[in-house]
């Protein structure tokens, strides 16, 4: 009964996620939409509700192209492993409490965010194209610039309750005014916008100067994966901030709320900012960002330390 229970509560998980992301690529065209004084999208349906529908259909139902010179298994199957560690690092959040909750929650959102960038790397050398390969190994060297910073930070709030479970840190967040962590927010919110390769520093898929990145080559059911992947870990990181700086519970509507003001951050920063330039990009990372977050993380185990 127990694994039945299991394997439900899984399947649901993964369909919710699944219809979110769906939605949130329509939220973020409205609202960018509305950014440049123009409507959106708004044929499918009434007032183009019905847009990621006609998306999914038409991405799916086209022809797949396969580059000539490509080598096709991992050109093929880094899509599919990308969106599935996208499905899996889910399951760290304590969405199921009764039934699916990790001690450990954190070191699995570890093991899978260390694990995010092969996909893309795979991608990018295996579509055998020079602006993909770029984009690929842009991709690699930001994301463990920048994922470093980021497991320095979540250490620093970690530290103060001395377990990786994660209604242990929900529990430490409500004890404490949310402005102590200010410093620590700002640098989360710098790191995660780098790690999800959102603008100002989309440099993966830098259409400007790679066409279209590391998924150059991709089309049809390919593209879609990756395009699908990437939005659900702008919607796990959202809900990832709420949990970890503001203490909500996922059955509270405040929660929700967070969660949607955080995509709206999101969006709102790619309609407002320019592109950063790359080599600013990782000079930031190495010598503001990496540091910054030591000193936090040294803080907050002097804070541990003199407390006992």
């Amino acid at each position: 009964m127990f694994k039945l229970m299991l394997m439900l509560s899984s399947l649901i998980l993964i369909l919710m996620m699944l219809v979110a992301v769906a939605f949130i690529t329509l939220l973020e065209r409205k609202i960018l939409g509305y950014m440049q004084i123009r409507l959106g999208p708004n044929k499918a349906s009434i007032m183009g509700i019905s847009q990621p529908l006609s998306d999914a259909l038409k991405l799916y139902s086209k022809e797949m192209v396969k580059p000539f010179n490509s080598n096709f298994t991992s050109y093929f199957f880094s899509p599919s492993v990308s969106l599935i560690l996208s499905l899996m690092i889910w399951f760290s959040l304590p969405i199921f409490k009764p039934i699916l909750l990790m001690k450990m929650g954190l070191l699995m959102f570890f093991s899978i965010l260390g694990l995010g960038v092969y996909p893309i790397l795979m991608a990018g050398w295996s579509s055998n194209s020079n602006f993909s390969l770029i984009g690929g190994m842009r991709a690699l060297a930001q994301t463990i610039s920048y994922e470093v910073s980021l497991i320095f930070i979540i250490l620093s709030n970690m530290i103060l309750n001395n377990s990786m479970n994660f209604f242990k840190l929900m529990e430490v967040q409500k004890m404490f005014v949310y402005i102590f962590f200010m410093f620590n927010f700002l640098l989360w919110m710098i790191s995660c916008t780098a790690e999800l390769n959102r603008t100002p520093f989309d440099f993966a898929e830098g259409e400007s100067e790679l066409v279209s990145g590391f998924n150059t080559e991709y089309s049809s059911g390919t593209f879609a994966m990756i395009f699908m992947a990437e939005y659900m870990m702008i919607l796990f990181f959202s809900s990832f901030s709420t949990i970890m700086f503001f203490g909500f519970y996922m059955s509270e509507l405040k929660y929700f709320i967070t969660v949607m003001l955080f995509i709206f951050f999101f969006v709102w920063m790619r309609a407002t900012l320019p592109r950063y330039r790359y080599d600013l990009l990782m000079n930031f990372s190495w010598k503001i960002v990496l540091p910054s977050s030591t000193l936090n993380l040294f803080f907050f185990i002097f804070l541990n330390l003199t407390s006992k």
